[in-house]
Formats: structure tokens, sequence, C-alpha cells
């Protein structure tokens, strides 16, 4: 059990199973504070919290500090702008999205992603920064087991228990990201706002996370000490047809055995990214996304198109099931795109 107090000057203790380990908090009165404090490269930010303190207890980090991040003006806004794009707050819960009558009428596809979050209760707590910068859910990694990813020389998952694993993208890790707004936002050309010691940057969601053959020790491009600061979706993506789907292996409070968000914007471009097959979200080749767009497709089109965009797919030992699943997942959502 992770436990955190008493407060003594905003000092707290994490009590693990052998141990306790003393941290400072710090309650980030604004952005240039919260990046001052998390330059120090032993402090860790925090929102809601859902994903960190498992990992604390999990003892994966030894933070000397956590810094708050929910006081922040504007943290948890949702901002629907005069043209139709929105701004989400970093803070925004995963639950308010999922709820919010704008989202739910222009982009419906993230209103449907993020009500596929764990439980209400994880809904509730969640924050979308947290829920796009969670670490894997790798049991090698998770259990402390030496991989790549925490000081290990190989990735254990590749020959041995691999039926969660990726069939895209993978090597010399073969995680996969376990965020299923990531997968919808990036279906919808968002952008993420990102700020550090060095000021903010804004990277397209389709870029912001990275696989292991580019980096090992984080799954974004986020540097230490840079935090998400919020998503802005445009207003290009709004309307038209949209749908996210999710196979599970119980009915609910699960992540992504695969998942789809297909979106087809009022311009006619279509979106095909696909989750839980890969280290990050997984777009669909153009050329398919293109062909989908055409329109007239008959279910033997269709059944083709969904081979094609699979057939990069690399399975490993126990997880061809995947290539299956995600197969049917995008006949369902081409077929949807081309309904009138």
């Amino acid at each position: 059990m992770v436990y955190i107090g008493p407060v003594v000057h905003q000092r707290y203790a994490i009590q693990l199973s052998d141990s306790v380990r003393p941290f400072t908090y710090h309650r980030a009165s604004s952005l240039d504070d919260a990046t001052r404090h998390l330059a120090d490269k032993s402090a860790i930010p925090i929102g809601g919290g859902t994903d960190l303190l498992v990992f604390l207890q999990e003892e994966l980090a030894e933070p000397s500090e956590l810094v708050g991040l929910s006081e922040i003006p504007g943290w948890r806004d949702i901002d629907t702008r005069d043209d139709g794009s929105i701004r989400l707050g970093a803070g925004a819960r995963i639950s308010d999205i999922a709820r919010h009558a704008d989202i739910q009428r222009s982009f419906p596809a993230l209103s449907q992603a993020c009500d596929s979050v764990g439980t209400t209760a994880l809904r509730h707590m969640g924050t979308l920064g947290g829920n796009l910068c969670q670490r894997p859910r790798c049991w090698y990694f998770r259990r402390n087991i030496k991989c790549l990813k925490n000081g290990g020389s190989d990735c254990p998952a590749k020959l041995g228990e691999n039926q969660y694993h990726a069939i895209f993208g993978g090597g010399p890790c073969y995680i996969v990201h376990p965020s299923d707004p990531a997968v919808a936002l990036t279906a919808l050309d968002a952008q993420v706002e990102i700020a550090g010691k060095l000021g903010t940057r804004t990277v397209a969601a389709e870029d912001f996370f990275v696989l292991p053959s580019v980096r090992l020790d984080r799954e974004t491009v986020l540097e230490h000490g840079e935090v998400v600061v919020a998503v802005e979706i445009p207003v290009v993506s709004a309307g038209g047809r949209q749908r996210y789907d999710k196979l599970m292996q119980r009915g609910s409070w699960d992540f992504a055995l695969v998942s789809v968000a297909a979106v087809k914007r009022r311009d006619g471009d279509v979106r095909l990214v696909l989750g839980g097959v890969a280290p990050k979200p997984w777009r669909v080749t153009s050329s398919i996304e293109e062909d989908v767009a055409s329109g007239n497709l008959d279910e033997t089109d269709t059944a083709t198109l969904a081979e094609r965009a699979l057939y990069d797919a690399r399975p490993l030992d126990r997880n061809g099931y995947k290539v299956e699943q995600a197969s049917a997942l995008l006949r369902r959502a081409i077929t949807f795109l081309n309904e009138s």
C-alpha cells in the first residue's frame, strides 16, 4: 500500500513493503513555479496521481519532491473557442472531458475514448496530462524484472509472456502505450503544448509519442522537467463522422487489447489510428486513409483495405490474435465512415 502522511512542514513519506521513503510536496502556484521546481532531477510532477502513486509503490521511482500541478490557474479548464476549436487543460479530468457537451457534439471520438478509461472513480481522479504520460503496463517493467526500461540488457517479453505486447513498432522493446485518449487525439490532429524551464513548445499528438528505437527512458518527447500544459484540437477536426472502439479482455476497467479511432472530417479527409498494438498510437498509412476517403466501398473493398493496413504487423509468439482483432475493428470503422 502507498501511504502518504502525515504532513509536517510539507514533508511526507511513502510506505513501501520494507521501507519508508521521505519526500517533500510542493503545491505549485503557477506554471513558472512548477517548472522551476521540476528542474531538480529528483522532482516529479503529480496531477491526479492515479498512475504515479502505483508507480512509486512499485519502487520504479524515488523522488525527493513531488510537485503538485492542480492549483495552477487554468490547469483544469476546458475552453471552446469561437472558431469551434477546443483547448483542454492538462489537469482536465477524464470524466469531465467525456461528459462535456461541446466535446460530445464536435469531437465524439475523444468523448468515447475518455468514457472507456478505467472505472468511474479513476475517470474522476485521472487527468488528461497524466493519462497521456502514464508509463506502460508491461508486467516485466512494472514488476522490476530487468528489462530495457529499468536497467536490463534485453526485452524479456520478446520471447516470454508477450500476449499483450506490440505487433507494430516493437524493438528493441515491445511495450504498448496504454492511453485511450491518446489514440483519439492522434486521429483528431491535436497539438500538445509542453512547458519546461526553457519555455514552451508545441508538438503534434502524432509526434508526441516515440518508439523504443528512438528512446527507452520515456515514451514521449518530454525531457526531464517538462510537463504537458494543454492539448488543442483544431476546428478542422470537428464534426464529420467519428468513432472510438475498444476491445478488452474484461468488459470494463481494462486496457485495450486493440482499439481504433476513426475520423472522417467534413473536408473528406480520413484518419485511422490503432491503439493497443504499438508503443505509440499507430496511424494507418495515408494511402489506405485516402482509399477509405474515396468512398463507395463494398464489403470486399473494406476487407482488402483492413488487410493492407495490417500487412506490416509483426506479431510475437503469443499475440497473433491482435492481428485478427485489429482487422475486425478496422472493417467496422471503415464501414462506419462510409455510411451516409
